[in-house]
Parts: C-alpha cells; sequence; structure tokens
C-alpha cells in the first residue's frame, strides 16, 4: 500500500518560526512556507509585507496521517502561538502576522473547531482565543530564500526566535505546573538551575569533575543513559568531560547563542535536560568534547548497574 497524504494550512504569525517544530515529525513529508487567505496572486514578500494582500504568511503541511494524525498537528500549532494576539505574533504585527487555521475538508474543519473549544476550555490562556478557522485558499510559495530558512541561517534564526520574544513566551506558557513542582522539590536548587534554566555549576567545586570510579552517568531528571567512565577524561577545565555520550541517540543538540557566542548545547533526549555544551577540542580519533555539568548527572557504579536496571551496559565493563 502507498503512503496517504493529506495537506495541512497554518499561519502562525513569521513563517520561518513555524518550520521546525513540524520538520521534526514523524510522518511529515514536506513542510513549505507560503501565502494564503488573500486577494493577490502569486505575492512577493514584499506584497505581502506591505499589507495591501489581504494575505497570512503561513505554512502548508504535506503529512501522512496514519503515522501523525491531523488532530496532533493542531495540538503542535496551538504550541507554537499565541492564539489570544488578534494583532499579530509577537515582536510582528500586522494583518500578515495574524493566526488562522485553513482547512482542507469538513473533518479537519470539525477537529479545528473542537480542538479550539478544547484549549478555550482548558489550556493556559485566561483571555479568549482569537485564532480564525478558515476554508483553505490558493497557496502561493514564498521565495526560495524563505524555505527550510532555519537550516540555511540557524544563527539568525536562532536569534530571531529569541528576540521576537517567541521563545520565552512558548516555554512559559506550556510548562507543566506540576511537573516543575515535583522537580523542585526532588533535585537540589543546583540540580534544578543547570537542567530546567540552562544554569552552569561552578568548574571544580562540583560532584563528578574529578571522578574516577567505573561505571555510567545517567540523566539526574529522567534516569535516561547518557555517559560511561570509559569516556571521560581530564581536559583540565574543572567539569566532567567526555568524548562520546553512551548512546547518540540519547542526546539532543541545539544551537546556543547566550552570552553573545555561538555554541552547542547538549540536552538529554527523554528528560529534555540541559547537561552542558559540546566543543571540537577534545581528543582523538573523535576530536569532540562534551563539557558536562555534574549538577544534570547521578552515577550509577559497574557493580550496581544490573540492580539499577543498566544491565545491558555491564559488558562495557568486562
Amino acid at each position: 500500500m502507498g503512503q496517504r497524504q493529506e495537506l495541512a494550512t497554518f499561519a502562525g504569525g513569521c513563517f520561518w518560526c513555524m518550520v521546525k517544530p513540524f520538520d521534526e515529525q514523524p510522518g511529515i513529508i514536506s513542510v513549505v512556507s507560503g501565502y494564503t487567505g488573500g486577494h493577490k496572486e502569486n505575492p512577493s514578500y514584499e506584497d505581502v509585507c506591505s499589507e495591501t494582500t489581504g494575505h497570512y504568511e503561513a505554512v502548508q503541511i504535506t503529512f501522512d496521517p496514519d503515522v501523525f494524525p491531523y488532530e496532533k498537528l493542531l495540538t503542535l500549532y496551538w504550541q507554537q502561538i499565541d492564539p489570544t494576539d488578534k494583532g499579530g505574533q509577537f515582536a510582528d504585527r500586522g494583518e500578515s502576522y495574524r493566526t488562522a487555521i485553513f482547512y482542507h475538508n469538513d473533518q479537519q474543519k470539525e477537529a479545528a473547531e473542537k480542538s479550539k473549544q478544547e484549549l478555550a476550555e482548558n489550556g493556559p490562556f485566561s483571555d479568549p482565543i482569537v485564532t480564525d478557522i478558515l476554508p483553505a485558499q490558493p497557496f502561493y510559495e514564498a521565495e526560495e530564500y524563505h524555505q527550510g530558512y532555519y537550516k540555511k541561517n540557524p544563527i539568525r534564526y536562532t536569534m530571531y526566535r529569541k528576540g521576537s520574544g517567541r521563545e520565552r513566551f512558548l516555554k512559559e506558557t506550556w510548562k507543566d505546573q506540576g511537573k516543575e513542582a515535583d522537580l523542585k522539590k526532588k533535585l537540589t536548587p543546583m540540580q534544578y538551575e543547570v537542567t530546567q534554566n540552562n544554569g552552569t555549576e561552578p568548574p571544580f567545586r562540583n560532584e563528578f569533575w574529578n571522578h574516577t570510579e567505573e561505571g555510567i552517568y545517567v540523566d539526574i531528571v529522567s534516569g535516561e543513559p547518557l555517559f560511561s567512565s570509559l569516556d571521560k577524561y581530564d581536559a583540565g577545565c574543572g567539569w566532567p568531560s567526555f568524548t562520546k555520550p553512551l548512546k547518540t541517540e540519547q542526546v539532543k543538540e541545539n544551537m546556543d547563542v547566550s552570552h553573545n557566542m555561538v555554541r552547542t548545547e547538549v540536552r538529554s533526549k527523554d528528560g529534555d535536560s540541559h547537561l552542558g555544551h559540546l566543543f571540537d577540542d577534545g581528543p582523538q580519533p573523535t576530536g569532540m568534547r562534551y563539557c558536562i555539568n555534574s549538577a544534570a548527572l547521578r552515577f550509577v557504579p559497574e557493580s550496581e548497574l544490573e540492580e539499577q536496571g543498566y544491565g545491558e551496559f555491564k559488558d562495557l565493563f568486562q
């Protein structure tokens, strides 16, 4: 059987910021930036920015509903926007930056209206949800420069998301208050600051910087296995340093432009904990140095791997 395909069209402010969240999901075939909802045929970016065309900046998503259903797309869409803002999105003002869901069939319309109602009743917003639900109209692809912008211009994209206020708003709006309270009870203040607020502990004054016992290091929040003592070395920096993770798929790498620097941040996949940063000044053959905060880690000695549920790594130390 061939792959099923459907279209979904969402306006959520600047289309640069609406591609990556969908692009990273399973079952997403393509995400195209463009213009829709207005009256001018084949508008240019300048036309749309002039606020005379009636068009919205939008993304059109081709997806496999058997892998990633439309209802999940809607949930993800709401988590990218401020649906209470009538006049644009974050720093971008004007009708071309308004939010809207453009439905392609009656099923999508029904799902969108139901999703909007649920958000109004159970979501984190006290103000009314003003995002329009409209029938799909001709969609005009934006200029090539705007397609996949987050990949072509990662530094500018990252700074734009932060500078516009979108990043902070979404993080504050969608954080799980119950989970946050639980973590504050479970973690020390330093562990919480590092893993949840991207903090950095002092060098040479942390638990594992000169720790040499054999075993593995796991995420202090989720317990997922991250690093092995076999890949740990003294980089002289005052933090635990590793040449590689236990499983590459357990760590995520993000661009970090804080403190007027461009660095590669390292986060855990399941716990989404901030761990530290990745540098390219490590020993060969990898050349990598995972510079990790002790406060993000819990150590499991080799002798306790089996009883703590990490028996799959016991063979590493034979």
